[in-house]
């Protein structure tokens, strides 16, 4: 009687064949499309849904504290409206500014000019730090005027908002800063432009937030009632 031999050998997968784990498709990234995780594109644009997932955020805590600002300046006899200081004015100008600046330095980076990139961005950075300097101005003119967090329920908001609003826009600086650090590293990796592209984007997108933010608190603070 014949002896049936089975055979132990492992089936054979095809290089480039995008099937089982860790096995590299035809781009060499794990799969057949250009969706993985390892695919520079594909990571790229995480950069940019993670930033609207955290502005989605810093939304709806503004968007509370713009609620509880309404209903108290509504329903209070203790609203006493708040004098503006004039360096306000300037700060609007600066953080208007400092987002067209942010905006060149984008375009500027994705027509792969490198030292218009550094330039507009190093302004952008002076141009955001000269905006939190006008705002520490502006508080220092408050107290001069006898003004504090506690005078009244209009400067308590006063402080309290544009102190949470100047936080945020300390954190784009910092981004700000890591896209001039990032901008001194010289290479042609594709890998590595995309994601410095996709930084570029993100932090854009954020000081853009965070220039509308501002035109909308300053509106709301000094022309609401």
């Amino acid at each position: 009687m014949a002896t049936m031999v089975t055979s132990t050998r492992p089936p054979v997968i095809k290089k480039g064949s995008g099937t089982g784990p860790g096995v590299p498709g035809p781009n060499g990234n794990g799969s057949k499309g250009g969706g993985s995780f390892r695919d520079p594109e594909s990571h790229a644009n995480r950069y940019r849904i993670g930033m609207w997932v955290g502005l989605a955020s810093v939304t709806m805590m503004f968007t509370s504290l713009s609620s509880a600002y309404i209903v108290r300046s509504s329903s209070s006899n203790d609203w006493v409206s708040l004098p503006m200081p004039r360096v306000l004015i300037a700060s609007t100008v600066l953080i208007l500014a400092s987002s067209v600046t942010i905006e060149l330095a984008r375009r500027s980076l994705k027509a792969s000019l490198t030292k218009p990139y550094v330039k507009w961005v190093v302004i952008t950075l002076v141009l955001g730090f000269a905006f939190l300097a006008s705002q520490l101005f502006a508080w220092r003119q408050l107290k001069s005027w006898g003004l504090y967090i506690s005078s009244n329920p209009h400067s308590s908001f006063f402080y309290l908002l544009t102190g949470v609003h100047a936080a945020h826009l300390a954190g784009g600086l910092l981004g700000l800063s890591f896209l001039w650090l990032r901008s001194r590293q010289i290479t042609s990796d594709a890998a590595f432009l995309k994601k410095r592209q996709a930084s570029a984007d993100a932090v854009a997108i954020y000081w853009h937030f965070m220039d509308a933010l501002w035109i909308y608190l300053f509106l709301l603070l000094f022309l609401w009632r």
